[in-house]
């Protein structure tokens, strides 16, 4: 029998397979954990965008997280799509009697740019799962939702990020740079007293569905595994940026990143003239 490290992720679906639940069990399948999912909602969706969502009830979503906790114990929890403040009191009252690892890829936009989260609900998961978190993954529009500030540079970022682990509680915060202008797609991470750079060259391609998911999703079960923070956003900067270098050309419109990207590496691929965003 093979001792193995478990993940769990609490999310919505994605029947497309690019995004959410599905992209975070593929990451940690390539990342050698063992994965769980709990569904928070279900979301019909594709390249193209979000046709239809459906929000499980609270206690169905209570009796999900029952079937785990009971059974067996992740050794670290994302969290992504969680839509009403009563599914976050559900989930924070989970993870507070859990000694499990806890990331929040506060999903409140699909890339279509479908509202995924009701304006209410971002204030709650200030309150209730913030504060719970090791490590919060926003990309620039949803660190500018969570904090007011507009983030056009490094030292807005930096603001942005002392105001989430300083006033909102979050133990660390990695602050996703694809939005921004520039060559490179750089991300800072926030401990609380230092921050971190992460770097790769900006890839030209279109097909970026799912990015988030899978970054966020790495960075778990890196952590699930017992790595450092630092070490385990360098590994999953590196999974990100191949799986999005040798993304899939699949459906009509944003296509998924490749979640075995990281076995092409030196394998040419065709160059598209479209800016990656995660």
């Amino acid at each position: 029998m093979l001792d193995i490290k478990s993940a769990l992720t609490i999310a919505g679906t994605d029947p497309s397979g690019g995004a959410g639940i599905q992209a975070d069990l593929k990451t940690f399948q390539e990342r050698e954990v063992y994965g769980m999912s709990v569904v928070t909602s279900l979301v019909a969706q594709n390249t193209i965008g979000v046709q239809a969502v459906h929000h499980v009830p609270v206690e169905f979503l209570e009796q999900q997280l029952e079937s785990i906790f009971s059974d067996i114990t992740p050794a670290a929890v994302k969290t992504g799509m969680i839509a009403s403040e009563e599914m976050m009191h559900c989930v924070a009252a989970a993870l507070r009697n859990s000694k499990a690892i806890y990331v929040m890829d506060p999903v409140m936009y699909a890339k279509s740019g479908h509202a995924l989260m009701g304006e209410d609900s971002r204030d709650a998961l200030k309150t209730h799962l913030v504060p719970l978190a090791a490590l919060i993954t926003p990309n620039i529009p949803e660190a500018e939702e969570l904090t007011g500030i507009h983030i056009e540079d490094e030292n807005s970022m930096k603001a942005a990020a002392k105001i989430i682990v300083r006033e909102y509680g979050a133990k660390a915060v990695l602050m996703k740079g694809g939005h921004m202008e520039g060559a490179a797609a750089a991300d800072l991470l926030y401990d609380g007293s230092s921050f971190s750079a992460y770097s790769a060259e900006r890839i030209q391609t279109k097909h970026t569905h799912g990015t988030g998911c899978t970054y966020s999703a790495a960075i778990t079960a890196e952590l699930a595994k017992g790595k450092s923070l630092q070490e385990a956003v360098r590994i999953g900067k590196d999974f990100v940026t191949d799986a999005i270098q040798y993304s899939l050309q699949i459906g009509k419109g944003n296509g998924p990143t490749n979640h075995w990207g990281y076995r092409l590496q030196g394998v040419p691929v065709q160059e598209e003239q479209h800016n990656e965003v995660y």
